[in-house]
């Protein structure tokens, strides 16, 4: 993955976290991910809270 990236799409956020897809869907559902919708069938997910997102589970 990109370094400098803001923004994932769910697979890209799955592969990062080495979780599956419907987890990553889980956890926007459940409130714990925001997920920002570009249009009907794209939401992407910011950097930033998927690493506080890691840091609190550490």
């Amino acid at each position: 993955m990109k370094k400098n990236k803001r923004y994932y799409r769910a697979k890209e956020v799955a592969e990062y976290l080495a979780i599956g897809l419907s987890t990553v869907w889980a956890l926007a559902k459940d409130g714990k991910l925001t997920g920002i919708k570009l249009s009907g069938r794209v939401t992407v997910f910011d950097i930033k809270e998927i690493n506080m997102l890691l840091s609190k589970k550490a």
